[in-house]
């Protein structure tokens, strides 16, 4: 895939993002609690992947996966529970855009002190300039979010 259309698929991504959000919260809305809203997105998710391993790599896919298993393994599903559970909260309370502008903000951030960590040289030399704009898109962030806090 070139970089052109990794750039297309994480852009497809962010906006599928916002509109799973907006229907996350409108289940919630319908239902008792937000956890009930998590288990029929993890539900869901995890049919359709499953499905589709099914069809690639047959039983096979199936044995595979569960021989990856390590204790370690369930954080994974533990923070994007977490991330999503936090999404839907973020925008019942503080609307969408400040919720994707702390999110983004956070994110760039933790990225870039990961790639600033990394032994591999090409990541490792994150530039002044990086941490600018992470600067200005956290006032950014801030911006957003005030007036919704």
């Amino acid at each position: 895939m070139n970089s052109y259309l990794t750039i297309a698929l994480l852009a497809a991504a962010g906006v599928a993002l916002v509109v799973q959000n907006l229907l996350m919260v409108r289940i919630t809305e319908s239902v008792s609690t937000v956890v009930i809203t998590l288990v029929i997105n993890s539900s869901m998710g995890l049919a359709l992947l499953f499905t589709v391993l099914l069809l690639r790599n047959g039983l096979s896919g199936v044995t595979e996966a569960v021989g990856a298993l390590r204790p370690w393994s369930i954080l994974p599903g533990v923070l994007g529970s977490f991330f999503v559970f936090a999404g839907i909260i973020g925008y019942q309370k503080v609307g969408a855009a400040a919720t994707i502008a702390v999110l983004v903000a956070s994110q760039l951030i933790a990225g870039l002190l990961v790639d600033a960590c990394k032994a591999d040289a090409a990541y490792a030399r994150t530039s002044a300039l990086s941490f600018l704009g992470a600067g200005l898109l956290v006032v950014g962030a801030f911006l957003i979010a005030r007036g919704r806090v």
